[in-house]
């Protein structure tokens, strides 16, 4: 830091974790620079609507200048980190231009991981961006419009077989909105095929559903996707996508549009700092949440791995990324103060999960329920 100047305080990634930790320093005596691969801020929760066709990209997506243009402290540039030197405190960015930093906070999220099989990307989008979300909408979409016009019933059943694989909460919400997307939303828009008679199923390779929640929810959480008509079929590992089928628990299920959603894996980036990681890729925080070693730098969200009595290791949901991104910016004041630094604590407020229309599940400080409280709690959060 020049002599006489402020702090540089470097965000990579305009998150929930990044953007939290920016308004956190509105009034501090910093200068941050945030910056995104995107210009928006995406709010990921509703991203599966998206993909079914329920909400607009613009819906759920708000440009990060226009989020910060209020804030004198904050300068946002679009581009991409490719590279961290952690001795020297600089960034490398894919253009060819560095950044030097004071506090370095990596809140870069995760992407989907395929265990060693990338290949099958191509046929089984993740669900992590808004292009994903636009993929996957295009193809399931264009599923029923190759379906009208497919005059053999055996290639019609499988633009009609819609398979998701994974059954954390994206999964579940997913499978139950393209449920009702079959049932409610197309039922009435083709003269040829039935969108009511398609198939949709969802593939998890563990013993349940949600395997985050108490056992009662996920049981609630698998009936209700079997009153919705959704096959849910559980210890059912996949071990071959193709673009005409998926081969899982020893069955061959013909379909054209797969949707994945059974594993992450954290940037890359986090890799050139040179510190532990998990097998994900998240980066084994200290108590504070910064980098061992590097007491500037800090790993928030998905991007690190905070352990936890209740979890083993926090779960990658909003309300985590948030509290880290809170916390982080009263830790640099606090350093700006000379004040010591208390360890990270998170306050669980519960987990909210919904399966289509009027109907959730809530697991809300050792309070569990499920149904239609759930599902307008579900609501109440989400537009608050």
């Amino acid at each position: 830091m020049a002599e006489n100047s402020v702090p540089h305080v470097v965000v990579v990634g305009g998150g929930f974790a990044g953007l939290y930790l920016t308004q956190g320093l509105a009034d501090a005596p910093v200068r941050i620079t945030v910056v995104d691969r995107q210009n928006h801020h995406l709010f990921q929760p509703m991203l599966y609507q998206v993909a079914t066709a329920a909400l607009s990209p613009s819906d759920i997506a708000s440009p990060i200048r226009s989020i910060l243009r209020k804030q004198a402290n904050v300068e946002v540039i679009m581009g991409e980190v490719t590279d961290i030197r952690p001795s020297d405190r600089v960034i490398t960015l894919a253009d060819g231009g560095s950044m030097q930093y004071d506090y370095l906070i990596i809140a870069t999220g995760v992407r989907h991981s395929y265990f060693g099989h990338d290949e099958w990307e191509t046929y089984a989008p993740g669900l992590k961006s808004m292009e994903d979300a636009e993929e996957i909408r295009r193809r399931v979409l264009l599923s029923f419009e190759r379906a009208e016009r497919e005059p053999d019933p055996v290639k019609r059943h499988a633009h009609l077989t819609f398979v998701v694989v994974g059954g954390g909460p994206t999964g579940v919400e997913v499978a139950g909105a393209l449920a009702e997307v079959r049932r409610y939303a197309l039922r009435r828009d083709f003269r040829h095929i039935d969108p009511g008679e398609a198939t949709v199923m969802l593939l998890e390779g563990g013993p349940r559903l949600l395997s985050s929640y108490p056992d009662e929810l996920s049981e609630r959480a698998k009936l209700e996707l079997r009153r919705l008509g959704v096959e849910v079929r559980l210890e059912t590992l996949v071990t071959d996508i193709t673009p005409s089928y998926v081969v899982a628990g020893g069955w061959t299920i013909p379909t054209r549009t797969v949707v994945w959603a059974a594993g992450n894996i954290a940037s890359p980036l986090t890799r050139s700092l040179g510190v532990p990681l998990d097998r994900a890729g998240r980066v084994m925080v200290e108590p504070d949440c910064t980098a061992p070693g590097h007491p500037e730098v800090f790993v928030l969200g998905d991007a690190a791995a905070v352990p936890d009595k209740t979890y083993g290791t926090l779960p990658g949901i909003c309300p985590v990324a948030i509290q880290m991104g809170q916390y982080t910016a009263r830790a640099i004041r606090g350093d700006l103060a000379g004040k010591p630094r208390r360890p990270f604590s998170y306050w669980d407020k519960g987990q909210l999960a919904v399966i289509g229309r009027g109907h959730a599940v809530a697991d809300i400080w050792h309070f569990h329920f499920a149904g239609m409280l759930a599902w307008l709690i579900w609501i109440f959060v989400h537009i608050f």
